[in-house]
């Protein structure tokens, strides 16, 4: 709360302890392209590194030694996480990604792994290009050219931007991401600072690190206006897809937001189809025809012979990856039905599955 109470962003302080040589020069670059691809012509284009990165708040000079500093943001956004652990030393950036029930991990990338910056800037791209891979692109010109940019990955990019600008880097447990067949959720550490029902209605924006904010709208990323969760939410509207949920928890304060790819009417209805569909992977089965129990025999017989899990979806005809291993591979494995013909590498691309 004494942190929030300050009217200037407390990602704006100054860190004298660090210098501007601290800051990874690979992600500077790597963001100063992406401004001038997305302002082509900008004042700020020719300026050095020191004064660019003062202009767009990631430095500032410091009354003490006269000297240019990092800013809390610039640290974050463009730091190398053993720095940036020192002044925030519960700093953690985790995505987790789990499509294949029968593998604890489909995709990880957290920030303490040291094969890369750790940073907010290379961890917004690397985990955004990871959440939309999935997501569906309709056939959609502008002219001659295609547009690949739907209102779902507006917002999905939108919701990671929302859930770093209003993280308080200070707190615990860090920021973890979190994607499987049906649902993303995005957890940070920091309550909502402008209430829940107020971000719900949207209009007044109010972002903890208002400094990393600013840093995004000039590449193109995040809403200024307040209106970026009613927008989501509105874009899941439009889609027939579940309405997203948001909750607050305290002790330490924490705020996640669940974005579920099931459709409104799959959600109503009752628990054997529940889990059943996945618009963004086409996924309407239903056991209409012959019963669960009935498949699991067929598919058990179709395996005498060793089969791979695609061959095995597609006799089947079920199109999610992550709901036929959740309702067949995973509980036949388990009831003694299938064996995995290399059981000490469940991750390997050749893997296939014979009857037990």
């Amino acid at each position: 709360m004494l942190r929030d109470e300050p009217q200037t962003s407390m990602d704006a302080k100054i860190l004298e302890d660090w210098s501007i040589k601290d800051l990874n020069k690979e992600s500077v670059q790597a963001y100063r392209n992406l401004h001038r691809s997305w302002r082509p012509g900008h004042v700020w284009e020719m300026l050095g590194d020191e004064e660019y990165l003062k202009n767009i708040g990631a430095a500032a000079e410091s009354k003490k030694d006269g000297k240019m500093h990092p800013t809390a943001a610039g640290l974050l956004m463009f730091g190398n996480e053993y720095d940036i652990v020192r002044e925030f030393p519960h700093y953690f950036l985790d995505y987790r990604e789990v499509l294949d029930p029968t593998i604890r991990w489909t995709d990880r990338l957290q920030s303490c792994s040291g094969d890369w910056s750790g940073n907010l800037f290379d961890f917004f791209f690397r985990v955004n290009s990871k959440l939309v891979k999935d997501v569906k692109i309709p056939f959609v010109l502008d002219g001659a050219m295609r547009v690949d940019d739907t209102p779902v990955h507006q917002s999905i990019r939108e919701a990671l931007a929302n859930c770093l600008v209003n993280t308080d880097f200070y707190l615990s447990r860090g920021v973890v991401i979190k994607k499987d067949a049906e649902t993303i959720v995005f957890e940070n550490p920091g309550s909502i600072r402008t209430g829940k029902a107020q971000m719900l209605r949207g209009g007044i924006s109010d972002p903890r690190n208002a400094s990393i904010l600013k840093m995004l709208n000039l590449i193109g990323i995040g809403e200024r206006a307040g209106s970026g969760v009613p927008d989501i939410f509105a874009t899941w509207d439009q889609q027939g897809w579940k309405e997203p949920e948001v909750e607050e928890q305290y002790g330490p304060d924490r705020t996640i937001l669940t974005l579920s790819f099931i459709k409104k009417e799959v959600a109503k209805g009752n628990s054997e189809n529940e889990n059943m569909v996945s618009d963004h992977v086409s996924d309407h089965v239903s056991d209409h025809d012959d019963s669960y129990e009935d498949k699991k025999h067929r598919l058990q017989e179709f395996c005498t012979v060793p089969r791979t899990r695609q061959e095995m979806q597609d006799f089947l005809g079920i199109a999610s990856r992550g709901y036929f291993s959740r309702r067949f591979i995973v509980p036949m494995v388990n009831e003694g039905k299938l064996k995995l013909t290399i059981p000490d590498k469940p991750k390997s691309r050749s893997q296939k599955y014979i009857k037990a």
